[in-house]
């Protein structure tokens, strides 16, 4: 079965995010839509109704009439997916005029759904929305499976069934709190000595806890992501790094980023009113409903020791902030500096320095990587 899942037209909506991926692949709870897709039909086929420079890298469904196209702003679950998968052609899934799925280009009958439907409409609804997708993850997830052995070393506190350990994942001598939330460990994942964790909390595939962690729910770290400190409702993407002190909160961060020792993140104002954030839709920064909000960073972006960072602070793609003050609340893609000024970060040399990370962990940078890093670079 073909499955397109489509932006929406919502491209920048969730930038910085989605300047390298479409939507479908941003990752919030345990997995991302098209993980979600191939967790209910292995065989399936996913496809993206996306910008044109990110089919370089991303198939392409615009041109398919025999599929299922979905909505990627829905976060999915297996009961949506049965009903889904049930669509017949010409037919449109939808929920209080919210459009979720349709079998086929033409629309004939629309077809309600009457079950819970998780949605987000904004990129701050990655973290704040977060524990619902991590609970119907978890849920789908374990379903009819047993967990690995949880250790006596561990303290568990509320129903240790919510602890479950995928094979390969160690956990040794933590405090674990399910009464807020569940804590999945995945393949091969760790949670080092000493870490203190009330979920919920998701560890993707490799991903690990360094040595007395502190993390409050609900949150994500994707597959092979380290971190470090103290993190509180945060969802990492993959392979990134806060493998040191500091503090982050209600904050999103990339693929391939890293945070230096002791970088911090407000994520409240002293005054405890709504943030103002940049919008990569008006191209400005424009007052939000939030309270709580860290930072939102790009992949590939690094920050050097001690960096401070403003409540809701916006960093775009394959930047280098470093300094002892703060940078501004808006970093643009390609930026090499900090507090006292940017220069644009020569686009080889970002080519080259994302290379040598992603090579450390044996993955390739393609050509649709560089001609995604192309287009940013002339956009920027």
């Amino acid at each position: 079965m073909k499955y397109i899942l489509s932006d929406n037209g919502l491209h920048l909506r969730f930038a910085p995010f989605t300047l390298t991926r479409p939507l479908g692949t941003v990752r919030m709870g345990i997995m991302t839509n098209e993980e979600r897709i191939c967790l209910f039909d292995a065989s399936a086929e996913v496809l993206f109704q996306t910008e044109d420079y990110l089919t370089a890298k991303f198939p392409s469904g615009e041109d398919h009439e025999a599929a299922v196209t979905i909505n990627a702003q829905v976060i999915l679950s297996e009961n949506l997916m049965n009903v889904i998968s049930l669509l017949k052609e010409g037919e449109m899934l939808v929920k209080d005029g919210l459009w979720i799925a349709r079998n086929g280009t033409e629309k004939q009958r629309e077809v309600n759904f009457s079950g819970e439907l998780l949605f987000i409409s904004q990129r701050w609804d990655l973290y704040q929305k977060n524990h619902i997708a991590l609970l119907s993850d978890f849920s789908w997830l374990t379903k009819d499976r047993i967990s690995q052995p949880v250790s006596d070393t561990n303290t568990i506190i509320g129903d240790r069934a919510l602890v479950f350990l995928e094979e390969g994942a160690s956990v040794e001598a933590c405090i674990l709190n399910t009464k807020t939330g569940p804590v999945y460990v995945g393949k091969n994942a760790e949670l080092m000595e000493g870490s203190v964790v009330r979920g919920g909390l998701a560890l993707g595939e490799g991903a690990g806890l360094k040595l007395a962690t502190k993390v409050y729910g609900a949150t994500t770290l994707g597959p092979h992501c380290k971190v470090g400190g103290e993190v509180n409702n945060v969802v990492f993407q993959a392979y990134s790094n806060k493998g040191h002190d500091g503090f982050l909160g209600n904050a999103v961060i990339g693929e391939w980023c890293n945070l230096g020792a002791d970088t911090n993140s407000s994520n409240l104002k002293n005054n405890y009113s709504n943030v103002a954030a940049y919008s990569y839709e008006t191209g400005k920064t424009e007052k939000t409903d939030v309270q709580f909000m860290g930072i939102m960073m790009g992949d590939h972006s690094k920050c050097g020791i001690n960096t401070m960072f403003n409540t809701a602070t916006v960093c775009g793609v394959s930047c280098n902030i470093y300094g002892g003050d703060f940078p501004p609340k808006y970093t643009p893609s390609f930026s090499w500096g900090g507090a006292d000024g940017f220069e644009r970060f020569d686009l080889e040399k970002a080519i080259q320095a994302a290379q040598a990370m992603m090579s450390r962990r044996n993955v390739a940078f393609t050509e649709g990587d560089r001609r995604i890093f192309e287009k940013l670079f002339a956009e920027s």
